[in-house]
């Protein structure tokens, strides 16, 4: 660890330098990166030094205490021993912390996806609870929310809707959301009062720039149709809605809430352009997983990561063997005891496999 540091240390000399240079200054480009890499680094390279600071000072009280007869010298010398010690411990701990590698999207506003699994009707009625979820949740922490795209059932429910969440960390907070989420409660529907076991998806892409995925316009077949509300009603009287198909993987995006064929372009690109890159990524994540035989930061979504059982009040995550007993408040979007403990238990997961 600490020759991680001492490198980290000398490329913050380096970097400082060159942020301070004309001729990089000029290049803004250029300048920004090197920024970018200084303000990332900076935190560990103060703690760091903090750290040294520390050990310099164990050092001195631990001469004090060795060569001087003076009592009451000896005596602070001790209690300055003590403090430093517990000092020394918190540091260390920071620096491993911090030295975790950092996921590149944490700071990146994401698009929510949510999609009735099985279970008819009632999974439709949960994936819209789920993404009014979501949203409130977003609410609470200021950021902006967008529509990006809603498939609505007969029943009030969702077969499918895309949202942009748009703030600081959006991503580094609802990464973990990514999975199948059960349900299991009575339906609205069921007259007989049995309780039914239904899903719903939730995907979570971090947001795309043009430079992290380039698609070929050739690659794409774009097709315009007519919005429709519940039941196939028109809603629009102009063929405004679209629908695109990357050719090379099959992938088909298609976006109708924007007032515009134009707008509902450029969503569905958009959206598109999220699904490659985090289907990228996972391929990328499950190698090293098959490597790391680790599963944090995989982002597999194959198995059921949450229950929300109404009849006992319960929400628990599989994932980290979490249970809360306050489903009304969750399902209004207070959900970050969840969150929190998720982003600790990813977080203490990553810092063994640093160890090993």
């Amino acid at each position: 660890m600490f020759d991680k540091l001492e490198f980290l240390e000398e490329k913050y000399e380096d970097l400082s330098a060159k942020v301070a240079d004309p001729e990089v200054i000029n290049d803004q480009r250029l300048w920004q990166r090197y920024m970018k890499e200084h303000a990332e680094i900076t935190p560990i390279v103060e703690k760091y030094r903090a750290y040294k600071i520390a050990k310099n000072s164990m050092a001195e009280a631990k001469t004090i205490l060795m060569e001087e007869n003076d009592e009451d010298l000896r005596e602070l010398a001790k209690m300055e021993i003590s403090e430093l010690e517990v000092e020394l411990g918190e540091i260390e701990a920071e620096m491993r912390k911090l030295l975790i590698p950092k996921d590149p999207n944490d700071e990146k506003n994401v698009i929510l996806e949510v999609r009735a699994g099985a279970g008819g009707d009632e999974a439709g009625l949960f994936a819209a609870e789920l993404l009014r979820l979501y949203i409130r949740f977003a609410e609470k922490k200021r950021w902006k929310v967008e529509m990006m795209n809603t498939s609505e059932s007969g029943v009030g429910g969702i077969r499918e809707a895309s949202v942009m969440i748009k703030g600081k960390g959006a991503y580094s907070q609802l990464k973990y959301e990514s999975g199948v989420h059960r349900v299991q409660r009575v339906p609205a529907t069921e007259s007989a009062g049995r309780i039914h076991t239904s899903t719903a998806t939730v995907a979570v892409l971090p947001e795309v720039d043009d430079v992290e995925v380039d698609i070929n316009p050739n690659d794409l077949r774009i097709d315009v149709f007519r919005s429709s509300g519940n039941g196939g009603q028109s809603v629009n009287t102009t063929d405004s809605a679209v629908r695109v198909t990357h050719l090379p993987t099959g992938m088909v995006v298609s976006c109708q809430d924007g007032k515009s064929q134009l707008s509902n372009k450029e969503k569905a690109i958009q959206i598109l352009k999220a699904r490659l890159y985090e289907s990228e990524l996972s391929k990328q994540n499950a190698e090293i997983a098959e490597e790391r035989k680790s599963q944090v930061g995989t982002g597999d979504r194959s198995g059921k990561i949450r229950t929300y059982n109404f009849p006992q009040g319960r929400i628990t995550d599989h994932r980290i063997g979490m249970t809360v007993y306050k489903i009304d408040a969750y399902m209004a979007g207070e959900i970050e005891e969840m969150v929190d403990a998720l982003i600790t238990h990813y977080q203490a997961e990553a810092m063994k496999t640093m160890e090993e």
